[in-house]
């Protein structure tokens, strides 16, 4: 079992979050990972991304070839679009419909969820929307983490350790409304594949 996930986004809204439940998730397992630097986070706003590689045997390198990723994660529909080369055959695009404006010449949003739906394998949902609605919209980056969890090679219940063990330190309420968030987003994604 392998699985490599493009993570992305821009600056401030909560990759390396992601990136840390998965790893938290797989290690729970008895999984190996790598992850390549992330790169853009030290500017609020700025590109973001990240190589995430899950397997049940030794990984030697943390770089995910073009066309061999089986997800791409992201928080922003235009930096879903920006890595897609990356997307492999079968994969799926999993991305929040909420654009972070931070361009001056930024695409026209419908021209973006356009692209995205050709992808045969495809989840679009408003993870802004639904964080909101459990308490927190810092909580979209769970939200998105949820939608992806049924096509990761990770339980449920794995997940949801992992995002206890994240945000521990930060009080009950705060994990409590990130694994909702990610409930949310998983219970809304498959709904979606159902349809």
């Amino acid at each position: 079992m392998k699985m490599d996930i493009i993570l992305a986004g821009v600056g401030g809204q909560g990759i390396l979050s992601v990136a840390a439940a998965i790893g938290y998730a797989a290690i729970n397992e008895g999984l190996h990972i790598k992850q390549a630097e992330v790169h853009g986070m030290s500017q609020r706003g700025g590109v973001v991304q990240s190589h995430f590689r899950i397997s049940d045997q030794p990984i030697y390198s943390e770089l995910i070839p073009l066309g061999k990723a089986d997800m791409i994660l992201s928080l922003e529909p235009m930096e879903a679009l920006r890595y897609l080369p990356y997307l492999g055959e079968t994969g799926w695009l999993i991305s929040n419909e909420k654009p972070m404006v931070n361009i001056v010449d930024y695409p026209d949003a419908d021209a973006l969820y356009t692209s995205i739906r050709q992808v045969e394998n495809h989840v679009l949902l408003d993870t802004d929307k639904l964080a909101r609605k459990v308490g927190t919209a810092k909580a979209s980056n769970m939200a998105l983490l949820g939608a992806a969890s049924a096509h990761l090679p990770l339980k449920e219940k794995s997940l949801e350790k992992g995002i206890r063990q994240l945000f521990k330190a930060k009080g009950e309420k705060i994990m409590e409304m990130n694994i909702n968030a990610f409930i949310a987003g998983r219970s809304l994604a498959l709904e979606k594949d159902a349809v």
